[in-house]
């Protein structure tokens, strides 16, 4: 399982949550604005009665014809439609759940927590595009609903596949529910459980580090918080610390082959290589997917495969390198990550150091400027050799990004990240 499957799974299970996700809450793919509008009239037209004729069917931009399926008549067995939605989703029935939450919204329209509630039946029956709008409309009535924030928070932070875009999101409504004073105190943890997440997948280790810690000041056994606290402590290079974090996760079943990776990756760093190779080889057979054998190339032949990649660069990047050392190396030493505060990430596949082109040199370094490539960094980015050809051009290119004054944020917006 995928750690964001893990998460998906795990997220909402804390003590404190309102409800809990369906096992498989991560599936689903992020469609563009056409198809989001597209499942959105197609939930629109299920939730309410359909007239015979007109509203009967779909039509989608490819002028292909989509059966509807409208939804059943909520049976609120009584009570409200709002109540029953939500003891239906309690209860693991999402399709009454969903029913039930749309009538309420047709009921009334203007009342956010019905839209969060369709929001979160859709987002487990993994109707995501439509989700998207549920929590949308949610929060354009009421920007501080503490359900509606912290289902959208899940929804872009760890159910959706994970994209820079999705994250800030997922970390910009987590932020703002735990801002909220209106916030129920039992969210709280659930919302600083996300961010933390959110933000480590964005490489902001100090402000994860922060969130996880809040969970666990309130839920000392969350062992979710746990994970991504030892996550953040390795990012910002706190190797004895993040050593002792992931060794007391590796009897959690769930979080184990993690562990068993990162133990490896923080033995590697001490030069204990066997046994680095013994964790890895145990997470490799935790989790297959997750870790499969990296197409790990010779030193000779990855030093010749960067001069080849150096040799195909357009003309103009090749002046710009002319005079800056490109050497290929094993792993980032401990000095060049914490040359920078926050420290750089243990796992980045290079480094530019020195100067821009545009900025003089201050002759405190010999050369002035120089780009290292990570050996083992790179092989473990990728799972064949052709994709590895491919990230040592990708990683040239953001290295001369940075020679030339970009800073990570530009390349970012280049899908040089």
């Amino acid at each position: 399982m995928s750690r964001r499957g893990l998460l998906a799974v795990c997220l909402l299970l804390l003590a404190s949550c309102k409800r809990n996700p369906p096992a498989d809450a991560d599936a689903g793919t992020d469609a563009g604005v056409a198809t989001a509008a597209v499942g959105a009239d197609a939930g629109a037209l299920a939730e309410r009665p359909l007239d015979a004729g007109a509203h009967a069917s779909v039509t989608r931009p490819d002028d292909a014809v989509a059966e509807v399926h409208p939804l059943a008549v909520c049976d609120a067995k009584g009570g409200a439609p709002l109540d029953a939605a939500r003891d239906y989703y309690d209860t693991g029935h999402y399709e009454e759940a969903l029913s039930c939450a749309a009538q309420a919204a047709a009921l009334e329209p203007d009342l956010a927590a019905a839209h969060a509630e369709r929001g979160a039946a859709l987002a487990a029956l993994n109707r995501e595009p439509e989700a998207q709008l549920a929590y949308a409309r949610a929060l354009a009535i009421d920007p501080g609903d503490a359900d509606a924030l912290l289902g959208a928070a899940h929804l872009y932070a760890v159910q959706l596949p994970s994209t820079r875009e999705r994250d800030e999101l997922g970390a910009l409504y987590a932020e703002r529910g735990l801002s909220q004073p209106s916030t129920p105190p039992e969210l709280v943890p659930s919302l600083a459980l996300v961010a933390a997440m959110a933000f480590n997948d964005l490489g902001q280790a100090d402000q994860a580090l922060d969130r996880a810690t809040i969970v666990l000041a309130r839920e000392p056994g969350n062992a979710e918080a746990k994970y991504e606290k030892a996550l953040a402590l390795f990012e910002l290079c706190r190797f004895r610390e993040a050593k002792v974090a992931f060794a007391s996760l590796l009897k959690d079943k769930d979080r184990a082959a993690h562990a068993h990776q990162h133990l490896g990756l923080l033995l590697e760093r001490e030069g204990q290589w066997a046994k680095a190779e013994e964790h890895f080889q145990k997470a490799r057979a935790l989790e297959p997917e997750d870790f499969p054998p990296p197409p790990l190339p010779s030193a000779d032949e990855f030093k010749a495969q960067v001069t080849r990649a150096l040799a195909d660069l357009p003309a103009d990047m090749r002046r710009d390198l002319e005079g800056v050392p490109v050497a290929t190396e094993e792993i980032p030493s401990e000095d060049d990550l914490l040359a920078n505060q926050p420290p750089l990430s243990p796992t980045i596949l290079g480094l530019f150091r020195g100067p821009s082109l545009q900025e003089p040199c201050d002759g405190s370094e010999t050369p002035c400027r120089s780009v290292a490539l990570y050996r083992r960094n790179l092989a473990r980015a990728v799972r064949t050799p052709e994709e590895l050809r491919e990230q040592i051009r990708v990683t040239l290119l953001h290295e001369i990004g940075h020679l030339r004054g970009e800073d990570d944020e530009e390349l970012a917006a280049r899908g040089l990240e």
